[in-house]
């Protein structure tokens, strides 16, 4: 009898135990509101206009039926975010949910609040969204929900291509070595004056750094990965012996190679305006830009006449990627309403708010079931949601700082000032420095 007293004690002292372990991980997340907070806001802060947001945020107050919570959106400027957001939360009046790019996921990983596995799957998680989403994703849960995707893509002038008997654009880079030659016109002083392609310079190319990103992602290097100990490292000098190119130094071979007088794919220089401008003149045949750069596109020249397709593969890889702009919901630290903020994350990014968030934004849904579903009446968002299934990113340890360390490498290639295995060494370098904050 003594015997089962005791056992039952053990039990119970297990059974407790559990309890608490329970309590105590739903509690790091679920934050209780307030004593006699019946009726508060969630309040979200990003980039994002205001004015799109709103309409989601309306359109969505039906759904939010039985909560107790209105959702709030604040649009902030991207250069003063960081700034107002560290003042906000020392202050204790931050926001509850923040709309952050993929290339900021580390510079607020320590303000986020990490959603544990038990409250959504990994197995969820990839099944819902792309997998570049997957850049939220820890060894215990999720820095957050993608809300959405921004694709790198081809567009092309088809008047151009009409004109030198093309009928359609390129599929595989390598085609590009018969299209600068075709579409290059150079005058009498040798001065460019019509271009293929704007690649081989950095300063004067619209989305450098995330044209020479998908080159990498397209050889096989995903440019930072997480060790075992979930730290983000540099990858960017990988290579798969020791005698033999990395990735990157192939896509840095490729990429200067437009800008090389002496090289028959010659027809880019730094001396020429933007690759935005030139495409917009109608003196570019084909310019690499994202799915939200449409509307202005066509808004600044409405006679232009181009289309847009896939941006080009590496032909021999089997790696078909392209770089997408991402947005995700994440729940802030501190927020006293945490349990509240990720409902509103889930409501946001559900089927029925994403594919009404895709016809506010124009954009492909970062959502796999709704990326299943074309417009049958919109040749152009069929490409971009083909896209959104190729995109991919990287953990970014500071875009500005990363982007010099891109253009520095790209400008001693081309200038001679290194060799491109040097290069592409020197800026492995400098992004493993700039990593070491989050090892």
């Amino acid at each position: 009898m003594k015997n089962s007293n005791i056992f039952q004690l053990v039990v119970l002292g297990l059974f407790f135990a559990a309890a608490l372990v329970g309590v105590i991980l739903f509690a790091g997340f679920r934050a209780k509101p307030p004593e006699g907070a019946f009726a508060h806001e969630v309040v979200i802060w990003g980039t994002v206009s205001a004015r799109a947001m709103d309409e989601l945020i309306d359109a969505t107050v039906e759904r939010l039926g039985e909560v107790a919570f209105r959702v709030q959106y604040v649009e902030k400027r991207h250069e003063a975010f960081e700034r107002d957001l560290l003042e906000a939360l020392a202050s204790g009046v931050g926001p509850d949910l923040i709309l952050i790019p993929q290339d900021e996921i580390l510079t607020y990983a320590n303000k986020l609040r990490e959603i544990p596995f038990e409250f959504y799957s990994e197995r969820a998680f990839k099944d819902t969204f792309v997998e570049e989403g997957e850049l939220l994703l820890t060894s215990k849960g999720t820095m957050g929900l993608p809300f959405s995707i921004d694709p790198l893509v081809l567009y092309w002038n088809r008047t151009t291509f009409a004109s030198a008997g093309l009928v359609e654009p390129p599929r595989f880079w390598d085609e590009y070595f018969a299209l600068a030659r075709d579409l290059t016109l150079r005058n009498e002083a040798g001065t460019i004056v019509r271009s293929a392609v704007a690649l081989g310079e950095f300063a004067n190319v619209t989305n450098a750094k995330e044209i020479f990103a998908a080159l990498v992602f397209q050889a096989g290097n995903p440019i930072v990965e997480r060790d075992d100990r979930d730290s983000p490292v540099s990858v960017l000098d990988a290579r798969e012996t020791d005698r033999s190119a990395s990735p990157a130094e192939a896509a840095l071979r490729f990429y200067i190679d437009f800008s090389n007088p002496v090289k028959p794919t010659y027809s880019w220089n730094r001396s020429l305006p933007t690759s935005e401008n030139v495409f917009l003149a109608g003196n570019l045949a084909t310019y690499l830009g994202f799915a939200s750069e449409i509307p202005g596109i066509s808004a600044k020249n409405p006679n232009l006449n181009f289309d847009v397709a896939m941006l080009p593969q590496a032909r021999d890889t089997g790696v078909r990627a392209t770089f997408g702009r991402m947005q995700a919901l994440a729940v802030t630290l501190n927020t006293p309403f945490g349990d509240d903020a990720w409902r509103a994350a889930q409501i946001l990014t559900s089927a029925e708010t994403l594919k009404l968030w895709s016809e506010i934004s124009l954009l492909p849904p970062v959502r796999r079931d709704l990326l299943t579903l074309k417009p049958a009446d919109d040749a152009r968002a069929a490409i971009f949601y083909d896209a959104a299934l190729q995109s991919r990113g990287w953990l970014d340890p500071r875009p500005r700082k990363s982007e010099a360390v891109f253009r520095d490498m790209v400008e001693a290639a081309v200038s001679g000032r290194e060799r491109i295995s040097g290069a592409v060494s020197r800026a492995h370098g400098e992004l493993s420095a700039l990593l070491r904050q989050w090892q």
